[in-house]
C-alpha cells in the first residue's frame, strides 16, 4: 500500500508504504533501491536484514542506508512495516550527515536520535488508525525538515546533480557535469558522500541497476537486450554488476516470477 506524505514533504520523501507479510520470508534477496529508508515496525512481528553476511534484527525504528552489497531479508508472517523512502538529495534534511555512515548498514534510530526516537515511536505505534500513524510520521519528519533548514541549499544542488546524472545515462561523465555547474569534481564527490551516501559513480550504477532489475523481474526480454538497453558494455558486464549488488545472477532472479515473485517485486518497488 502506497501512501502520500504531507505536501511540504513531497519534494523530499518519495513515498510512504505499508507492507504486511502474508507468509514467512526466509533469506530472500533484497534488491538495492538507491534510496535510504526509514522502516517502522507497526506490528509484533519480527524481521532481520543480512547485509554482506552480517545479520541485524530489526529494531522498532530502523534507518536502512544505501545498499551496494548482497543483502537478504528474513521476515515473520504477519509482520507489518511502515516505510518512508527518502529522496537521495534529501537525506541530510532528516538524518545527521554524512549519509555514507549509514551505507550498507541497518541502524537502530534510537542510536541516532536517542530519547526523541523512543517518544516518536511510542506516539506512532499507539496512534489508533493508519491515518493517525501517518500524521505522526509526517509531524516527525516536518520537525526534522525545519530543524535542518540550513541544509536546503545543498539538497537543491544535489537534486540538480542527481537529475543530471540520470539524464546523462551511459554517457555520464563527472567532469562534464562539474564544468556545467561550476563545481570541482572533488567537491561533488564529497557532497554526494555527505548527502546521498554514495559516490556519483555508485549512484549512477544503482540507477542503471534498478532499471535493469525491473526488466529482469517483469519481462522475458533477453538479458543481452536488457544489458544494452540499460547501458552496460555487454551481457557479461551486466551479469557481473547484478551479482555484485545481489549475490545472484539475473538468470537466478528470474525463476521468482514463476514462484510467486511478488516477494521480489516488493523488494524492488517498496523495500520489502
Amino acid at each position: 500500500m502506497h501512501l502520500a506524505p504531507a505536501d511540504i514533504l513531497k519534494p523530499f520523501i518519495k513515498s510512504y508504504s505499508v507492507v504486511t507479510l502474508e507468509k514467512d520470508l526466509t533469506n530472500e534477496v533484497f534488491y538495492p533501491s538507491g534510496y535510504v529508508d526509514l522502516a517502522i515496525n507497526i506490528s509484533n512481528g519480527k524481521a532481520a536484514t543480512i547485509i554482506d553476511g552480517h545479520r541485524r534484527d530489526m529494531p522498532d525504528v530502523e534507518v536502512l542506508g544505501q545498499l551496494t552489497v548482497p543483502t537478504r531479508l528474513t521476515v515473520a508472517e504477519g509482520t507489518s512495516v511502515l516505510l518512508a523512502r527518502i529522496q537521495p538529495h534529501a537525506n541530510a534534511l532528516f538524518l545527521p550527515p554524512p549519509a555514507s555512515d549509514f551505507t550498507n548498514y541497518a541502524v537502530d534510530m534510537q542510536g541516532v536520535f536517542a530519547n526523541e526516537s523512543r517518544e516518536f515511536y511510542e506516539g506512532l505505534v499507539h496512534a489508533g488508525s493508519l491515518d493517525l500513524k501517518i500524521k505522526a510520521l509526517d509531524a516527525f519528519l516536518i520537525q526534522k525538515l525545519r530543524t535542518n533548514e540550513k541544509m536546503h541549499r545543498k539538497a537543491n544542488v544535489i537534486s540538480q546533480l542527481c537529475d543530471a546524472i540520470v539524464k546523462a545515462g551511459e554517457s555520464f561523465d563527472l567532469r562534464t557535469i562539474a564544468n556545467t555547474y561550476g563545481l570541482s569534481t572533488r567537491y561533488i564527490q564529497q557532497l554526494f558522500l555527505d548527502v546521498v551516501g554514495l559516490t556519483p559513480r555508485a549512484f549512477f550504477s544503482l540507477q542503471r541497476f534498478n532499471k535493469s532489475v525491473n526488466l529482469v523481474l517483469s519481462s522475458n526480454v533477453p538479458l543481452t537486450t536488457i544489458a544494452y538497453d540499460c547501458g552496460y558494455y555487454d551481457q557479461a558486464h551486466f551479469i557481473r554488476e547484478f551479482k555484485k549488488f545481489t549475490g545472484i545472477t539475473p538468470s537466478e532472479a528470474r525463476p521468482s516470477l514463476s514462484e510467486g515473485g511478488v516477494k521480489f517485486q516488493q523488494a524492488v518497488n517498496i523495500g520489502l
